[in-house]
């Protein structure tokens, strides 16, 4: 099989992406992965070769922080902008993938560039998988609404508004995109995470929900300055996580100073991993300050997890037992952060609410008995097989019905 796996978006969009290239190459089959320019480097250096498709992930992220109409008070600006965005890099991965797809058997994406991936694979006749992080696809469990109160709507409201919100996204990617292909190409949609979290998914979507896409081994971390970080955190009591990835935290010097009065009024030390913020790295007996960090390592060892509330960062505490503080940006981060609420294994706020007194607050419910004790359970029963489920699942759409027939003619032979 060989197989073009184009993942683009953020590092928490691309590393499902190099673990599944990983499993597929493992198996014996041939694979190229297309990755957004300034994420090649990342998988190289964890021995996957890449090659880019499409624009600077960086680039389009700040573009978004910039864009003035985002915080307009008019929403016909704020839609605007998003449809501007939902277009920005797609014509150059368009134009990338279509060079790339010669010779290859099947098509996988992330949810980020899902709909470029599977117009290309339509254009040759290829089969098509697309890794959703989230339950995107209409259906009527999961509140459309990323708020308390929108778990009261009916569920018919949910699929309505589900519904809506594709052919919204529709909409702004139709201008980019080519008139879709009449030809007839399986499709899978692999639902990368634990319908449990979502009561009710399950029997809605057709699957296959193959869990989270863990790194197993943390083998793709990029884990900065391991040595002294295990010695710190040798050295004294159990710290707090926080990590928002590539995120914008806004001033970066203020956020630091918030996140040390709050640790030190609660008598907890500090582990903040900096992502993409301009943090610099460093070590004082109750703060560390690193670029990344080993999550299946390290939260183990921490007493709660602050975060943005992307779906790796989320798995990863789950998978470790450490109740959660998830501060939402964008996409499906705010969903994550109300579905763990929902279920007792996590607090949520957004985070251009959150102050230190609101973090004191939220870090107190969470570190309530029952709450650590959900969060371990849940822990107890994690799935880590995930990675290796999605690659079974690529497989299968991959083998055509005429090999499918040849194999089983062999077998009976």
């Amino acid at each position: 099989m060989r197989a073009l796996l184009a993942f683009t978006g953020s590092r928490g969009d691309a590393q499902p992406g190099i673990l599944l290239a990983r499993a597929l190459r493992a198996r014996g089959h041939d694979v190229t992965v297309a990755l957004a320019p300034n994420l090649v480097s990342f998988a190289e250096d964890h021995g996957v070769p890449a090659v880019p498709f499409g624009r600077d992930t960086a680039d389009l992220l700040q573009a978004q922080r910039t864009d003035q109409r985002f915080a307009s008070r008019d929403p016909r600006a704020r839609l605007r902008a998003l449809f501007d965005l939902q277009r920005r890099g797609v014509p150059e991965q368009l134009h990338d993938l279509r060079a790339l797809v010669p010779d290859h058997d099947v098509v996988v994406a992330g949810m980020a560039g899902e709909e470029v991936a599977e117009s290309v694979a339509r254009e040759v006749g290829l089969p098509f998988a697309a890794v959703h992080f989230f339950p995107i696809q209409p259906n009527s469990a999961v509140p459309v609404a990323p708020v308390s109160w929108a778990a009261r709507l009916p569920g018919f409201a949910h699929r309505w508004g589900w519904t809506m919100l594709a052919r919204a996204r529709a909409a702004a990617l139709a201008p980019v995109l080519p008139a879709a292909s009449r030809v007839t190409v399986r499709t899978k949609r692999i639902q990368a995470y634990d319908p449990q979290l979502f009561p009710g998914v399950s029997d809605q979507l057709p699957g296959p929900f193959t869990g989270f896409p863990v790194d197993a081994d943390g083998s793709l971390t990029g884990a900065t300055d391991s040595t002294s970080l295990h010695q710190w955190l040798d050295a004294g009591t159990a710290p707090i996580y926080v990590g928002f990835g590539s995120m914008d935290v806004g001033d970066p010097a203020a956020f630091v100073a918030m996140l040390r009065q709050v640790c030190a009024r609660r008598g907890r030390r500090l582990l903040l991993a900096s992502g993409w913020a301009s943090i610099a790295s460093g070590f004082e007996p109750d703060v560390a300050v690193v670029g990344q960090v080993d999550h299946a390592l390290v939260l183990p060892r921490c007493v709660a997890a602050v975060h943005h509330g992307g779906a790796g960062t989320t798995a990863a505490a789950l998978r470790a037992g450490v109740p959660q503080v998830i501060c939402s940006v964008q996409a499906d981060q705010p969903y994550w952060g109300q579905a763990l609420q929902r279920l007792g294994l996590a607090a949520t706020i957004p985070a251009k609410q959150l102050t230190g007194d609101r973090l004191e607050a939220l870090l107190d419910r969470i570190t309530h008995p029952e709450v650590v004790l959900r969060a371990a359970a849940y822990a107890a029963d994690f799935a880590t097989d995930g990675v290796e489920r999605a690659a079974d699942a690529v497989e299968e759409l991959a083998i055509s019905p005429s090999t499918e027939l040849f194999h089983s003619a062999g077998r009976q032979l």
